[in-house]
């Protein structure tokens, strides 16, 4: 009965070395799995983001298609975090009277353009803020060409060339610390009106490089 209590105690617990091994090893896991952790959740949220802006010009070719109409995606600062929000308006010019930018041509959040055919009830832009993606330190956002933020469809869904400043992509290159081993995202916007999510850094024939 004694040997029997003595094994028990032996059994209970971990001894210090014991204990001593388990942290070393923990540690060196944790130095190495906790970076890459950190980059895959950096990478993903760099995915997401590149969603948010393929979200918004497929909606907006999609918007245009749909109610026969000229539309637009116009990007602005967000104030919050440094990215940008964005915005789908339609209009629906009469022949031989292009859309301008007087009062009442475009949709607002409030209020349908004036010539849509359904009225008062007639479409409103869609507002998407991007206060949910990255602050700008992490994840640094460019509208190329420079000076450019808006993309213009046609009822086609085609993009509308007549507009000479019109945004080719939002490209996003992650900043700080593990952004070298952060690949980089693009949305571009082909002339056929399609967003193709692509790697700015690559070039052709690679099939993830983004479009000339």
């Amino acid at each position: 009965m004694h040997q029997l209590a003595s094994g028990a105690r032996r059994q209970r617990g971990f001894t210090m070395v014991e204990l001593m091994v388990g942290l070393t090893i923990f540690a060196v896991l944790a130095a190495v799995g906790i970076p890459s952790m950190v980059n895959w959740i950096s990478g993903n949220k760099a995915i997401s983001a590149g969603e948010f802006y393929a979200d918004g010009f497929a909606m907006a070719r999609r918007q245009a298609v749909l109610h026969n109409a000229a539309s637009r995606i116009m990007l602005t600062p967000n104030v919050n975090n440094g990215q940008m929000d964005w915005q789908v308006d339609l209009c629906f010019p009469s022949p031989g009277v292009p859309c301008s930018e007087s009062s009442g041509a475009w949709s607002t959040t409030a209020s349908a353009a004036d010539l849509d055919p359904d009225g008062s009830n007639g479409y409103t832009s869609v507002f998407r803020p991007a206060d949910a993606l990255p602050p700008s330190e992490k994840l640094v956002p460019t509208l190329e060409p420079e000076g450019t933020s808006a993309v213009y469809f046609t009822a086609l869904g085609w993009v509308d060339t007549n507009y000479n400043d019109r945004l080719a992509r939002i490209r996003l290159d992650p900043a700080g610390a593990g952004a070298s081993e952060i690949a980089p995202i693009a949305v571009a916007v082909s002339l056929a009106g399609m967003a193709i999510k692509c790697n700015p850094v690559l070039a052709a024939p690679d099939s993830r490089a983004c479009p000339p």
